[in-house]
């Protein structure tokens, strides 16, 4: 056997001994059975697939500890479907590899049959992301528009600050109610109040993000971008709005297969839009009104 090929199949060896490791270690964090039982199943196939290679390669590996704690820290924190997902994205791209060494059973496996595993997986947070999705994306387009608006109409970053976080906190409570009576009318298994927490909470969080720039930054001119404080802050604000976007449409592209470069320019293109128009009126109300602060 060739040097190079023995290098790849140790490199894939150990990383399905590995991603085994990962399996079972969230196996046993799981309290639902039927969660626990399809990540066994994904455990034994990654266990047979390391098996397989070790025949080619007569050697033992040791997994990858670094990697296995960074992948329960994923789970813990961005929830175990995405997790478990963007594992098996990753070893889907990997099949070409595994037929290029003439492992075609690996490959049609990594494809195909674990895919099927993974999506028996249930999760309750994913069944509320759609309620997620209204308190972040209505968060994002209403006041970051409202931002834009009242950022040229007072020229003030406390009083834009105070007006953004008044208007964000009321909206964040109304998105919730009406989150309530929407998912109690359609009674689709989910938990109102849960629905409703879901919208609210990431309503405020998106509220707090996008109001951070106007608390931070002084009339001192601190970044020395040649612009105004207050215009500063708007910048800032339509940039955190971006990564706030990318970020959450990084994750549902995961969690949910979707396609990233659709959803992202969509709600990018929006928030962009709607911040320009808002900024118009902003504008146009303030030398309407007369107002000089």
């Amino acid at each position: 056997m060739e040097e190079s090929t023995r290098r790849r199949l140790l490199r894939l060896q150990r990383m399905e001994a590995t991603e085994a490791e990962v399996y079972r270690r969230l196996a046993r964090a799981q309290k639902d059975e039927a969660n626990r039982e399809v990540l066994e199943r994904i455990a034994r196939e990654e266990e047979r697939h390391e098996a397989v290679i070790a025949e080619r390669t007569g050697e033992v590996v040791k997994i990858n500890r670094l990697m296995v704690i960074w992948q329960i820290l994923l789970a813990r924190f961005f929830g175990l479907t995405f997790t478990v997902k963007m594992m098996e994205n990753s070893e889907k791209k990997m099949a070409s590899e595994y037929r290029e060494l003439g492992l075609d059973e690996i490959a049609e496996e990594e494809e195909a049959h674990e895919a099927e595993l993974v999506g028996l997986l249930e999760e309750e947070g994913l069944q509320y992301l759609g309620s997620v999705i209204l308190g972040l994306s209505d968060a994002l387009v209403e006041l970051t528009g409202a931002l834009a608006g009242l950022t040229f109409a007072f020229q003030s970053l406390n009083l834009v600050a105070l007006a953004g976080l008044v208007t964000g906190i009321a909206a964040s409570f109304s998105m919730a109610a009406s989150e309530y009576l929407a998912t109690k009318e359609e009674n689709d298994g989910r938990s109102p109040l849960k629905a409703a927490a879901f919208t609210g909470i990431a309503y405020i969080a998106t509220v707090m993000l996008l109001v951070m720039p106007y608390l931070l930054l002084s009339g001192e001119d601190p970044l020395r971008l040649g612009l105004e404080p207050h215009m500063q802050a708007l910048v800032c604000t339509l940039g955190i709005g971006l990564g706030i976007v990318a970020a959450f449409n990084g994750y549902v592209a995961v969690a949910q297969d979707e396609s990233f470069g659709k959803r992202f320019t969509e709600m990018a293109g929006i928030l962009v839009v709607v911040s320009a128009i808002s900024f118009g009126i902003g504008i146009a109300l303030r030398g309407w009104f007369g107002i000089e602060i």
